[in-house]
């Protein structure tokens, strides 16, 4: 990917939040423009009579249901053209009995049991995603906590502390605890005379004493102080056996070289911080919220578009109708929203000025996998007390995410057992079949969780770059890309406009194309009654 990519620059807050906190990630967030809440205020208004104007929607994903419900609402005759059997596009949930082909042919049959399941794509909602959350609210989507941040869950690296994952809590602590030792007694000793006063030295120390857990010398140790933050090594009981034991802290040395530190960012991010939500049973129910919304019969089922024309008068579609055997059929309108992902865009003839047709083609998308794993038993909660978050290693999975429902029910549970995204270990995981992915996730898994060998019952893996109505997850940007192709993607071409998270400055989030499509039918709405 491009150094000089929005995920990059992701990577870049990372650091700063790892090494200085919170707040000073926030300020360069700010600086770099991530750190703005979403811009939505509540449903739009599209006043004024189109006068019965039609539009054609290709593609049932957020932005392509928002955008007809919208539209819908404001007295358009709206019709969606989508090529899956089901609504929602990337917004998706694997559940038992489903079955999913990937490119390539290979078929996968979801084995989880009843009330289990896998988002391959999208799996939480930041409290700052306003947009989302007010649809689920006016949509009737019931939404519960997602637990990003659960310092009982690992980090754990291959190369530090014998491979033997270690305590989010515990590292977080000790690295927070040297820290704040080496910048109290710095400050101490003068060293930051030139940069703050006296007084601010003073109250500087007694911050970094309360927050850094030192005793009364200003020394990071075992002790009731770091006890406090990082835990104990023999927790306070009751009776004989009551009195706790203090935990030995990590040295400093040890954290840095082991870059256990890299698995903090995932938590200081303002797109990760709490509160984040995720809806009840599954994120394909707001998919499922907004086709029950439509209208009867708006959107078309396996139409898969294969040419986009337009004239002065209006936009025709030609698509194979897939549940007819692969007919060719048309549909015409008199405007056109097309929320088909680039990827797919730039393989279909499409009748658009070369503006257009050049941003189209501009935009890779970024690569991911995900592996969703069921187990015979919550063994992450009864043995070792993880009640959902997300654990962070430097084996090729990456991630393990923790479910956050049915907490200490017993019973069976699906972990998502590997997350990756762009880089080496997403194409050597796109590469695999699905079942040797799995293979391998449960290998790499079982050096975090030992239980996995004999507690793994089934799974499933989706490589995006094989997923046949995206061939990718997210729009992958650059800022040159966006300073030469962004505003002529977005703008209206004739009687043809572009709506999704890649319309967006919030790729890879359903907010981003749910704000995208807003943004398209405002513009378009303006534009008809202009005419």
């Amino acid at each position: 990917m491009a150094e000089a990519s929005e995920f990059s620059r992701r990577k870049l807050i990372a650091m700063v939040g790892a090494a200085a906190g919170s707040a000073a990630a926030y300020q360069v967030m700010t600086s770099l423009g991530f750190a703005e809440e979403s811009p939505y205020r509540g449903p739009i208004r599209l006043d004024g009579d189109p006068k019965g104007a039609s539009v054609l929607v290709l593609g049932a994903g957020l932005a392509g249901m928002t955008a007809a419900l919208e539209l819908h609402r404001a007295g358009y005759r709206v019709q969606i053209l989508e090529y899956n059997t089901r609504a929602g596009g990337r917004n998706w949930s694997l559940r038992g009995g489903d079955t999913y082909t990937e490119l390539g042919g290979a078929t996968q049959r979801c084995e989880f049991d009843a009330g289990l399941y896998l988002n391959p794509g999208p799996w939480r909602i930041p409290y700052h995603h306003h947009g989302v959350l007010d649809y689920c609210r006016r949509l009737g989507v019931a939404l519960e906590p997602f637990i990003q941040l659960n310092h009982n869950a690992f980090v754990h690296s291959t190369r530090g502390f014998g491979g033997k994952p270690q305590r989010i809590r515990t590292v977080k602590t000790d690295f927070d605890g040297a820290t704040a030792e080496l910048l109290a007694k710095a400050t101490r000793k003068g060293a930051l005379d030139a940069q703050v006063s006296k007084e601010d030295q003073e109250i500087l120390i007694e911050a970094l004493r309360s927050l850094g857990g030192l005793d009364k010398d200003l020394a990071y140790r075992a002790g009731p102080d770091s006890s406090e933050f990082r835990g104990y090594a023999h927790d306070p009981g009751g009776g004989l056996s009551a009195r706790p034991v203090d935990g030995e802290p990590m040295a400093l040395h040890d954290i840095l070289t082991s870059r256990l530190w890299r698995g903090l960012q995932n938590f200081l991010l303002y797109e990760f911080q709490t509160t984040m939500f995720q809806p009840v049973g599954g994120m394909g129910r707001i998919g499922e919220a907004f086709a029950r919304a439509l209208p009867p019969d708006t959107i078309r089922y396996g139409a898969k578009v294969t040419e986009i024309a337009q004239d002065a008068h209006g936009v025709t579609a030609t698509y194979q109708d897939l549940a007819q055997g692969g007919a060719v059929r048309q549909a015409h309108a008199d405007w056109c929203v097309c929320a088909l992902p680039l990827t797919v865009l730039s393989q279909i003839p499409t009748q658009v000025g070369p503006k257009m047709k050049a941003a189209i083609d501009a935009v890779p998308y970024a690569s991911s996998v995900k592996i969703g794993l069921q187990f015979k038993r919550r063994f992450w909660e009864e043995d070792e007390h993880i009640f959902g978050g997300i654990s962070y290693t430097d084996l090729p999975i990456r991630q393990i995410a923790y479910p956050a429902t049915g907490y200490n029910a017993g019973g069976k549970g699906v972990l998502l057992g590997a997350y990756t995204w762009n880089g080496p270990n997403s194409y050597e995981f796109t590469a695999m079949s699905p079942a040797e992915r799995v293979r391998r996730a449960v290998a790499y898994g079982s050096q975090i969780h030992p239980q996995y060998n004999t507690e793994f019952e089934t799974g499933i893996a989706v490589a995006w770059h094989r997923v046949p109505f995206t061939l990718g997850c997210a729009g992958d940007w650059t800022d040159e890309a966006r300073a030469q192709h962004y505003d002529n993607l977005c703008a209206i071409d004739g009687r043809i406009m572009l709506a999704g998270e890649h319309a967006s400055y919030i790729p890879a989030w359903q907010e981003g194309a749910i704000l995208s499509a807003l943004d398209a039918v405002t513009r378009l709405h303006k534009r008809v009654l202009a005419a």
